[in-house]
């Protein structure tokens, strides 16, 4: 036997699959192992048959120890840092081991199969993947996600929750100090304890956009990315009910992983394509364990271009389409949200596939509705579906280069200690909102406590839009007064109001009092106590919350009698389209919020 500097793989040269095998194995441990066919070199080994060399391959290293088999391809890639977990576990515990060397056993006997199914899989090429493109980009897109999310809630928040808003948020402190005393800064995790005034709030949307432009400029990213979950948790309890919505959730979990993304790459990216697997699949199964006949009978669509919150004008022609298009339109949606999320836990192929398919059912809900930057977080989210390999194909040379300079640079830092147990909680918490999807009610004892010791934290959260479609549109029109005789209507930016207005497109920016009257709509007045708070603003003529209009009838002095009329809107027909202009037509549906005076408690209602 020859001396050896290094550990040498031998394997079988005329073998199609051990050729592709080996290719890998050579991209992972580059210099740290040498790699030759026992074409050339097993006459220097005479104890090892020529038939030995093809049932398996020989791992032999410098000291003459020589192992076969899984154990010599977990010991190769072992040796230059690459599935040690799997090494380790192979040499401890003798069932994986044996478990192992009978799946080796099965693929050595179906080789040609094998490397069918994998150039399937894996592409024509097999080795390392690398992400350091995708997460650089990722990471700088996530900054302008949120520099949208922080500009668009900093514009709006004192006539939302501001000492002259609708829901003030001192108030609300207030009265969290009074019921729970010591125990409010864990049940609500805000920087705002400090101060509440409005300054403060406006102070720290601000600080979060200055962190998320330093993000997107890879300045300092992690302290960037820490500062931005910190100023976002804080603002998401500042806005109560306003940031109570699915996308300002999500943006939270991603932002708290994005913190350990530079640590560990590749465990974080993992716990990513989880999120999204997570995302997708609980969005379809709420659908199906809601019941709604609706998604049963594949008649969503029917309802869904003109009842959702925000349609745009696209929505008006989608809204048009025959039956049996939006009937398939409804089953791409289960397809895409409970077949196509399986795809992203296989091989970079099938999530590949994954990323394009949910990816064109984001454009596709972009093109007829605007739900801020939800959509495009979700696409975001596909990004780390895929490798740098694949992803280059549509990067522009400068910013690989950029990306690769930048992404070693931001992983000198080093690896978190904290990567690990993090890792172990959150896959924890995941797999107990995964389990209890449509049902958290259900749970008892320990996985209770966690879950209600993160909930405040958001690392973690269970996902499902419109599990029950709804099929009429409620449209509150709020009107103000001098006399009590001539009403004159208030106008929302982005909601349906004048009949000949088209649908307004808002992406990435989330009017959130629009959003939050189209929820009021759907309920009796008195499930939404908040309403008061807006009535009070307009009876006041209170500069921020009138800010939050569109059109305001009364700039000079605010109305003596303000009331809300409740409205059924739906898209107009061609043919009315055509006649008159309209985008949409409506029909009066009776008094939502009863004729309230200026000198009278805003509780109360004149006769």
């Amino acid at each position: 036997m020859p001396a050896l500097q290094r550990p040498l793989l031998i394997y079988d040269g005329d073998c199609a699959f051990c050729r592709y095998c080996v290719e890998y194995a050579r991209s992972a441990t580059g210099e740290a192992v040498d790699y030759e066919p026992y074409q050339a070199v097993g006459r220097d080994f005479p104890a090892i048959s020529e038939d030995e060399f093809r049932s398996a391959i020989k791992l032999v290293r410098p000291d003459a120890a020589v192992s076969s088999g899984a154990a010599a391809a977990w010991q190769t890639l072992a040796l230059a840092g690459h599935s040690r977990f799997w090494a380790a576990l192979y040499a401890a515990v003798p069932w994986f081991a044996a478990l192992c060397e009978w799946c080796y056993r099965r693929v050595a006997a179906h080789r040609g199969a094998c490397l069918r199914l994998c150039r399937a899989l894996f592409g024509a090429r097999l080795e390392v993947a690398s992400t350091t493109l995708v997460t650089w980009l990722f990471l700088r897109l996530l900054g302008l996600i949120y520099l949208a999310a922080f500009v668009s809630f900093t514009l709006q928040a004192r006539g939302l929750v501001g000492a002259e808003g609708i829901a003030p948020f001192a108030d609300f402190l207030g009265a969290i100090d009074n019921s729970y005393g010591p125990e409010k800064y864990r049940l609500l995790p805000t920087l705002l304890w400090l101060d509440a005034s409005d300054t403060a709030i406006v102070a720290a949307g601000v600080a979060g956009c200055l962190l998320a432009a330093a993000l997107f400029l890879n300045v300092l990213p992690r302290l960037c990315l820490i500062g931005l979950y910190v100023c976002y948790l804080s603002l998401y309890h500042a806005g109560q009910l306003f940031l109570s919505y699915q996308w300002d959730i999500l943006l939270l979990e991603c932002g708290f992983l994005a913190i350990f993304l530079s640590a560990s790459p590749r465990l974080f990216t993992w716990l990513y394509r989880w999120l999204l697997f997570r995302f997708m699949l609980q969005s379809g199964l709420v659908k199906l364990l809601s019941g709604d006949p609706a998604w049963r009978d594949l008649s969503a669509l029917q309802y869904h271009f003109h009842t959702q919150p925000l349609p745009t004008a696209l929505a008006w022609y989608t809204d048009k389409l025959p039956q049996a298009v939006l009937q398939a339109g409804v089953v791409f949606t289960f397809v895409v949200e409970l077949l196509v999320p399986f795809l992203i836990l296989l091989p970079r192929r099938p999530r590949a596939l994954a990323a394009w398919c949910i990816t064109l059912l984001q454009l596709s809900i972009i093109a007829t509705g605007s739900y801020n930057f939800f959509n495009l977080l979700t696409i975001c989210l596909c990004l780390l579906l895929l490798d740098d390999r694949y992803a280059a194909r549509f990067c522009p040379a400068i910013i690989r280069r950029w990306a690769r300079a930048r992404g070693s640079v931001n992983r000198v830092a080093g690896r978190s200690l904290l990567c690990a147990p993090v890792a172990v909680v959150y896959i924890a918490l995941t797999c107990i909102l995964l389990a209890f999807t449509g049902g958290r009610h259900a749970l008892e004892g320990f996985p209770r406590q966690l879950l209600s010791w993160s909930e405040p934290f958001h690392i973690a959260n269970g996902y499902g839009l419109f599990a029950v479609m709804t099929t009429r549109r409620d449209e509150i029109v709020w009107e103000g007064s001098r006399d009590g005789r001539n009403w004159q209507a208030y106008v929302l930016p982005y909601q349906p109001g004048p009949l000949e207005r088209p649908p307004v497109w808002a992406t990435p920016h989330q009017p959130r009092l629009d959003w939050q009257l189209w929820f009021a709509a759907l309920a009796p007045r008195e499930h939404n106590p908040w309403l008061r708070g807006l009535v009070r603003g307009l009876l006041t003529g209170a500069d921020p919350v009138l800010a939050l209009f569109d059109y305001n009838p009364f700039p000079a002095a605010p109305p003596r009698y303000v009331r809300a009329s409740l409205y059924h809107y739906r898209f107009s027909d061609w043919r009315t389209r055509r006649a008159t202009g309209h985008w949409w037509v409506r029909e009066y549906a009776g008094v939502f919020w009863p004729v309230t005076a200026w000198q009278l408690p805003v509780e109360r209602a004149v006769p």
